[in-house]
């Protein structure tokens, strides 16, 4: 089932997510459709809280960009519980986007390279370590779960410049192919 994705301005994406347990209810029924969702809106990973819960899950695929990456070819991923342990590597800029702040891109740094510790949907524990585009998914996502989005990693100034857009997407001024929720 497709759900909505909540915008910027919806509270819930600026709350610190909780930890899960094996018996949260109907999880993979949860973890189905958020793939769904985020397929359907054409994103490469989708957290939690974009969809309304306050809990330490996103899902990633970054297959539509293996073309460019082929390290990405089977990388469809759960992340339960996430917790990221170490960063580092190279700073790289890329621009990125984000579901909840439709319409918008702007150069956002981040590390290369990171370690996270995680359960997947079985609840089977990992610790990896990630580099490149995928490292850089994983964080953006992962922000979600400490309400940051990656608006909040741009210049002092760009957000500053910034401030007129986001308040008019979140009032709903805005274009979007895939159901949303603006806050209420």
């Amino acid at each position: 089932m497709v759900r909505p994705v909540y915008i910027y301005g919806s509270p819930v994406l600026r709350k610190v997510a909780q930890d899960i347990t094996p018996d949260y209810p109907n999880l993979d029924s949860l973890i189905s459709d958020m793939f769904e969702t985020m397929e359907q809106s054409d994103g490469i990973g989708l957290a939690a809280p974009q969809i309304g819960l306050s809990i330490r899950l996103f899902v990633v695929d970054g297959t539509p960009l293996a073309e460019d990456d082929p390290n990405l070819k089977d990388f469809r991923r759960v992340f339960i519980n996430a917790h990221i342990t170490e960063r580092g590597g190279e700073k790289t800029i890329y621009n990125e986007g984000c579901l909840s702040i439709p319409g918008l891109h702007e150069d956002v740094e981040r590390e290369s390279t990171i370690k996270i510790r995680y359960v997947d949907r079985n609840f089977v524990e990992h610790e990896e370590v990630y580099s490149g585009m995928a490292a850089r998914i994983i964080q953006h996502e992962y922000d979600h779960l400490d309400g940051i989005l990656f608006t909040d990693r741009v210049s002092p100034i760009r957000k500053q410049l910034l401030r007129a857009k986001l308040n008019a997407i979140a009032k709903g001024k805005f274009s979007a192919s895939y159901k949303y929720r603006l806050a209420k």
